[in-house]
Parts: structure tokens; sequence; C-alpha cells
């Protein structure tokens, strides 16, 4: 290993103490379910307190509440598949910000979207209706002709591609097992899915077969 590792001074400084806060205070609701914090650059972080999702800034030392979820959250626009009804009381279990986006996961399949720089939520749908619905994990990212998409991963053994510029379900691959999250590759053309099984899935992102098992 000391081959393999480059050799430092064990006396040098890499990080200085810069500032440390109690005002944050993430919170997580299930043991398992713990990707509840997101950084979007070297000082912005969203995280979810409680049953709202904050913003502290680094640079201000401020904390400012983006999207309170203790109510009732309903979309200001129609969209096809949306729930204009919107939802009461969403318990968050998975959160992913990003490209502007944030998009918050729910216990019951619930999927809440909005642009943090606006003030309404765009989007609302349920993805599914099973009984054991976790949304699990959210990836936000670019599609090959640049627009945005996100993957989601359900524990009713599903995962669901939504374009987020029509806000519509593009495709929907079922597995044999509960997926806890999936990764889109750099070129866009595979899946690593991972779930309640031993081995993970490379998947061809455009039609859900598996191309090879990392066991």
């Amino acid at each position: 290993m000391d081959k393999l590792c480059k050799q430092v001074e064990s006396s040098s400084k890499y990080y200085e103490f810069q500032y440390n806060t109690r005002i944050v205070k993430p919170s997580i609701l299930h043991f398992q379910l713990r990707n509840l914090l997101w950084a979007t650059s070297k000082h912005d972080v969203y995280f979810m307190s409680n049953s709202t999702v904050g913003h502290w800034s680094s640079l201000s030392h401020k904390m400012t509440d983006v999207l309170d979820f203790s109510g009732h959250v309903a979309p200001a626009k129609k969209h096809p598949g949306c729930a204009l009804e919107g939802f009461t009381g969403v318990q968050v279990s998975t959160l992913a910000v990003n490209e502007g986006l944030l998009v918050a996961g729910g216990f019951q399949g619930e999927l809440v979207c909005k642009s943090l720089g606006e003030r309404d939520v765009k989007f609302c749908t349920r993805t599914t209706l099973s009984d054991n619905a976790i949304t699990n994990a959210m990836d936000i990212h670019r599609s090959t002709s640049g627009s945005l998409r996100i993957t989601v991963s359900n524990n009713d053994s599903g995962v669901r591609e939504f374009d987020m510029e029509r806000f519509q379900l593009l495709n929907h691959f079922r597995f044999n097992w509960p997926v806890n999250h999936t990764s889109v590759s750099p070129d866009k053309k595979l899946l690593a899915v991972v779930g309640d099984d031993r081995d993970a899935l490379l998947v061809d992102s455009r039609n859900g077969k598996v191309t090879s098992t990392l066991v």
C-alpha cells in the first residue's frame, strides 16, 4: 500500500476548520433512507428538517424554508398525469436537488417537483398504487438531447423515468426485487440498478433489458 499511496507530510495542513452551526438540524424518518442532504455548490446545502425542505448558505449563515410538507402541497399548473389535488402530510423518504430542480419522494409513492427559482410546486404525481410504494431514490440528469430527466427507484420493484420538460412518464422498467437506487451512466446508455438482491444489474436505458450482472 505504501507504493500505491502518495506519500505526504504528516504535519501538513489539508483542511482548516471554518465554521460550525447548530441552527441546521437535518432529520431522518427511516434509518435506511438517508438520501436527504444535497450540496448544489460549495456554499449551498438542501436538507430535510422534520417536514420541511430547508436551504442553508455557508456564505450568509442563513437558513430558509424551501418547501413545507406539513400541510397541503399541490401543483400550480395542470399537466398530463399530474395529481392536481396534490397531497397532504407527505412523509419524505428521499430528496434530490440538481439542475435547478428539487424533487421529493414519499413513503406512499408520492413525487413532488419544484424549481428552485420559483415559489409554486410544478408537478405532483403518485408513481405507484402498490402497498409497497416507498420512493427509495431519485437521480436528476440530462438526456443525450439535453432535456431534463429524473429516474425514480421504488419499493414496488419498479424504475421509472420522467421527462421534466413535459412532465411525462417515459419509461417503466420492472424487476424481481425492490429497487433501492438507480444511477445513470455518463453516456446515458446504461442504468446501474441495485436493490434487495446480492447482484447489481447494468440495464439498457432505452428498453430496460439487462446487459450485464455484477455479482
